[in-house]
């Protein structure tokens, strides 16, 4: 969608977290002959311009789906690429986060992401870490999966050393020990390039999301997309498990 286009009017209440799986830059690349990297290149500028469309329109908490654990499979000479535009937007987006007061924080195993991008990861943390009106999320090195494994062990130490009661099946407890203990779930999941699938990202905090699935290339994703993303998710009715009548105020 152009960005010349204005974008249709938000209604109804934005959601608090957005989720985004960002898919589709191989393929825009690929459908004007450039390099696949070219593509991924291009997709850092949409994380840029996405951040701060999300906050512009009263987004708290923006997560992006960047690397995923399956990722580590495709071609080196393109996890390379990655890894070098990952540096690269870490060294340049430092400065901006900090004037614009944007916490920035991550999810998934960045222990195993080379060392110079874990130093650039923590220095971007620790630079904003006392910000709190909005939060950019970046998922790398991240599994839904994994990140359950992780969880599950971390508990069971707990419940070993004592810490917690092995009969507390309660979800807020268990909870406590996922990537996002201190984000509120996402209200909304979207996932651009037209797939419908949500490929590992965010299985336990997306339980109650709503998901809207759009055709357009992340590349191509503008702020107008959002905006119709967020029209979507206020003409839906989200219940938690209740019916309709329940959530209908009572008149006395």
């Amino acid at each position: 969608m152009a960005e010349s286009i204005p974008p249709p009017a938000v209604l109804g209440p934005v959601p608090a977290h957005i989720a985004i799986i960002m898919d589709g830059n191989g393929r825009w690349a690929k459908a004007r002959g450039l390099p696949r990297l070219e593509g991924h290149r291009r997709g850092v500028e949409t994380v840029r311009t996405t951040t701060f469309a999300a906050r512009d329109l009263g987004v708290k908490v923006l997560t992006l789906y960047a690397f995923s654990v399956e990722n580590w499979k495709r071609p080196q000479d393109e996890v390379g690429g990655l890894m070098g535009l990952l540096e690269y937007y870490l060294k340049k987006e430092l400065a901006t986060f900090v004037r614009d007061r944007v916490r920035f924080r991550t999810i998934g195993r960045t222990a195993d992401l080379p060392a110079n991008i874990q130093k650039l990861l923590n220095d971007t943390t620790a630079a904003t870490q006392h910000f709190s009106d909005y939060t950019l999320v970046l998922a790398l090195n991240y599994g839904a999966r994994t990140e359950v494994v992780d969880a599950a062990r971390a508990y069971a130490a707990a419940v070993a050393a004592g810490r917690e009661n092995l009969n507390d099946d309660s979800w807020s407890t268990f909870s406590r020990y996922l990537t996002t203990p201190d984000l509120p779930d996402p209200d909304l999941v979207i996932r651009t390039s037209g797939e419908t699938r949500i490929s590992n990202f965010l299985l336990m905090q997306a339980a109650y999301a709503e998901f809207v699935f759009t055709p357009t290339l992340w590349p191509d994703f503008s702020k107008a997309d959002l905006t119709a993303a967020i029209a979507d998710y206020n003409r839906r009715e989200r219940r938690f498990g209740l019916t309709s009548e329940q959530l209908k105020p009572t008149h006395r």
